[in-house]
């Protein structure tokens, strides 16, 4: 395989060539799991997976917690669907708690004080009560917690990996930004039922479907990584997931590698997506995109690093060109008085682009703009 055909690959289970998802939603569970620490951004890397969802549409689907937002895989924040969350969160656990060992030791937060401060944190977001982190806070200093630094984050954090926590609806700060807020896990994901989770060979059968049918062709290493899980669980996960599904994952050595990706599509399919990758396409994808945070040790393949530094040290996003890195982006939101105007793309590219080039990206910077409902305009590098 040649390093285009990995990249149009990837572009392609990744939904970020047709056929898009119809919905947010349908983009996630696709992808099983979408890094989210960059809250607006993340939002963006769904959306743009889409056959036109919004900004709004998306915090609308994190407010009714259809999609979720919290600690997941390595650990970081990932937007997680409802249906996928409780499985995946059994399946994570005790590789998470292994992991944060090392700080809950530093910051004090033994065995006992941690499950009691599940309690606290369960007590304060029963009833469908939805609460900041500084609200929470107040509830665990009340208790005799300590509130300050990594010891207030991990011990969210913790009640977040056990299933005590999970994001509620975000609220607006009075600058507008959304800001994160804690509600009940039962209350959030058994909406109707507790859903029935799955058995662990089970799960690691689904992940390895799911990773691999949307990121391949990817290593095991790439999935161990991304995933928090060791390789011989992806290893598992991938021989369980052949007797559930026969031929569902193919296996395909290259670059003196094993890579793992759905089978190659028929002809007729591979002629029409041929037919759509005629035409140079860019796009504007956040530093933390699954395009580029799926991987690795194939991560390269992209040919760049992400976040992009430019100049001096603010960070920038991806510009790709058919899938490998051409520049990087930033945006600007211009106000004018309390309300939002219109939104400034500060766009830095590796060389100059011709007619047709430039017309994609206008196109790219024109979906942005679509996305956040604004005015969106490119404005001259370094304004």
């Amino acid at each position: 395989m040649e390093p285009h055909e990995v990249l149009r690959t990837r572009l392609a289970g990744q939904q970020l060539r047709e056929p898009r998802a119809a919905t947010a939603e349908d983009a996630l569970k696709n992808l099983l799991a979408v890094q989210a620490q960059e809250f607006p951004y993340a939002r963006w890397s769904l959306a743009q997976r889409t056959t036109g969802a919004t900004a709004a549409d998306v915090e609308q689907a994190v407010a009714d917690g259809r999609i979720l937002r919290t600690h997941i895989l390595r650990p970081t924040w990932h937007f997680v669907h409802r249906d996928d969350l409780p499985w995946l969160r059994a399946l994570s656990a005790p590789r998470l708690h292994q992991a944060n060992g090392g700080t809950y030791r530093r910051t004090g937060i033994d065995g006992a004080a941690a499950y009691r401060s599940d309690d606290v944190l369960a007590e304060a977001v029963s009833g469908g009560v939805h609460l900041t982190r500084e609200q929470l806070a107040a509830r665990l200093q009340g208790a005799g917690f300590p509130v300050k630094g990594l010891a207030l984050a991990y011990l969210i954090m913790h009640a977040e990996i056990n299933g005590v926590l999970v994001s509620g609806a975000p609220v607006r700060s009075p600058g507008g930004a959304l800001r994160q807020t804690y509600a009940s896990f039962d209350e959030r994901v058994a909406v109707a039922a507790p859903p029935a989770v799955p058995s662990r060979e089970e799960s690691l059968a689904a992940l390895a479907l799911r990773y691999f049918g949307s990121r391949g062709p990817a290593t095991v290493r790439d999935c161990a990584d991304w995933s928090g899980l060791t390789m011989t669980d992806v290893r598992e996960g991938l021989a369980l997931a052949d007797e559930i599904a026969p031929g569902g994952i193919v296996a395909a050595s290259f670059d003196g590698a094993e890579f793992y990706l759905r089978p190659p599509e028929s002809g007729g399919e591979a002629q029409r997506r041929g037919e759509n990758l005629r035409q140079p396409q860019i796009d504007l994808v956040q530093c933390y995109d699954e395009y580029i945070m799926g991987y690795s040790v194939s991560r390269h393949y992209f040919g760049g690093t992400a976040p992009a530094y430019p100049f001096g040290d603010n960070p920038m996003h991806v510009v790709l060109l058919d899938g490998v890195m051409a520049g990087s982006w930033r945006h600007s939101l211009v106000r004018r008085g309390s309300d939002v105007h219109r939104c400034e793309l500060d766009i830095r590219l590796s060389r100059p682009l011709g007619q047709e080039l430039e017309n994609a990206l206008e196109v790219a910077v024109a979906g942005y703009g679509d996305f956040l409902g604004m005015l969106t305009v490119r404005v001259p590098a370094g304004t």
